[in-house]
């Protein structure tokens, strides 16, 4: 009587959702991290109004100032093109985990303004936005790069890696959407619930307030942002044409958490997911285990722990993060081992993710042929309880996208092997004996649930 319950609520949650119609045609999926880096340059090239990035950072490395470099001159080449560029407040003022302190992003995007400058109404605008007062506590985690009319979506940031500058890459989901209403919806969000807000600042001036000063705006600001989504004129989902629906969360009990929660009581044959990290919310890993009970196939993709961006080869510094893959492939076995019978009837499939040197960083959701969610969650309690999240819901009930979809999970699959028992998986006593150690510890005073919710 309660999963009845539950079913019910889940969808009259969809129901009271407003979706936006539409075409097909102006659906595109970017097949490699190369790709996008190509498609952002090529749209900041034909940006003729305004240009919006939105990502958890935007790095001082060849990529950053590649497409820095690009925007400045669309700028120049446009003097009255609009490009504001927002990224996490705390992220941008420090370097990366593990590595000595240097310059800035901060620093640098103040650099190049300085460099360039142009008259103040001319600006090219880093805004920093600060979801809590520590980064440990919650980040900016919304997506979506919007170039007039069209939101290019992944869940990837500006560096290196994420735009394969070199050999390595980081690999994640790219969508490019043209859609008036939705890119219009993404602006007035920002421009109403991020820009208008005081606690947040340039990031592009060297004379940016300290964290501490601005600590109060930024408890107030959370709590305002948690409590608001993407307004436009839009219809109640359908079963005649494809729609879009953009969605924002922060807290645990938000619209997001809620559609995608519910989005799982709508399986009719197969669930499929993504995430870098296997750390699933509690209300995830319940429903997991309902839609395997009522016999639903389910498969899963997820990154080798080598394939993790935390991942530290034994011969480098070992750091606190290190340890992450190897926590999370300890959740993964656990996992694997409670299911095993499904694993063996074929009714659960899970895939491990590995590509050389390279790293996964997938994260989304299918149901049957009629959702796809596009998003930065990772579906962890970071995500569902801390960070500020965003997706874009796609409802497909003619299937129209069924040939793209298909192509894209087939890429993805590419190079994956199958988990065909949890022994294929390693154990504490196989790690090094720092994480072991570590591994250990946390274990004794129950410091993994923390850390997991964490980071």
């Amino acid at each position: 009587m309660l999963i009845l319950n539950k079913q019910t609520r889940a969808k009259r949650h969809l129901e009271t959702l407003t979706f936006i119609p539409q075409s097909a045609d102006k659906v595109e999926f970017l097949a490699s991290s190369s790709a996008f880096k190509q498609q952002i340059l090529t749209l900041i090239k034909q940006a003729k109004s305004r240009i919006y990035l939105t990502a958890l950072y935007f790095e001082k490395d060849e990529a950053g100032q590649e497409v820095l470099e690009a925007l400045y001159q669309a700028k120049q080449a446009n003097p009255q093109l609009e490009i504001k560029v927002l990224v996490d407040w705390h992220r941008a003022q420090r370097g990366r985990i593990g590595e000595a302190a240097q310059m800035s992003n901060a620093d640098w995007y103040t650099q190049v303004r300085e460099k360039y400058a142009l008259s103040t109404e001319q600006e090219i605008q880093f805004y920093g936005v600060p979801v809590n007062k520590r980064e440990i506590f919650g980040v900016l985690h919304l997506k979506g790069f919007v170039f007039d009319d069209t939101l290019l979506y992944s869940g990837a940031s500006i560096n290196n890696v994420y735009l394969q500058q070199f050999e390595r890459y980081r690999y994640d989901r790219y969508h490019q959407i043209e859609n008036k209403a939705l890119a219009d919806s993404w602006i007035n969000f920002i421009q109403q619930h991020i820009l208008a807000n005081p606690a947040v600042n340039r990031l592009d001036q060297a004379n940016r307030p300290k964290t501490v000063e601005i600590r109060p705006l930024v408890k107030t600001f959370r709590k305002e942002l948690s409590q608001q989504a993407y307004y436009f004129s839009g219809v109640s989902m359908n079963e005649e044409q494809l729609m879009v629906s953009p969605l924002v969360g922060l807290g645990r009990k938000n619209p997001l958490n809620k559609t995608i929660e519910a989005l799982f009581f709508q399986v009719q044959q197969k669930l499929t997911i993504c995430t870098p990290y296997f750390n699933f919310p509690r209300s995830i890993s319940q429903r997991i285990t309902w839609l395997l009970e009522n016999g639903k196939q389910i498969e899963i993709i997820v990154g080798d722990k080598t394939a993790n961006d935390f991942f530290t080869p034994p011969e480098e510094k070992f750091t606190m993060a290190s340890a992450l893959p190897y926590l999370y492939e300890k959740n993964l076995r656990a996992f694997a081992r409670n299911f095993d019978r499904y694993i063996q009837n074929g009714q659960l499939v899970i895939r491990l993710w590995k590509d050389g040197e390279n790293t996964y960083h997938l994260k989304g959701v299918w149901i049957d042929n009629r959702y796809i969610l596009l998003t930065g969650n990772n579906l962890n309690p970071r995500a569902w309880k801390l960070d500020a999240e965003n997706a874009v819901l796609v409802s497909d009930p003619k299937s129209e996208l069924i040939e793209k979809v298909e192509q894209e999970l087939a890429q993805i699959r590419t190079y994956t092997t199958l988990l065909t028992h949890y022994s294929d998986l390693e154990e504490i006593k196989d790690y090094p004996e720092k994480v072991k150690k570590l591994l250990k510890k946390f274990g004794r005073v129950k410091l993994d649930k923390i850390v997991k919710m964490l980071l």
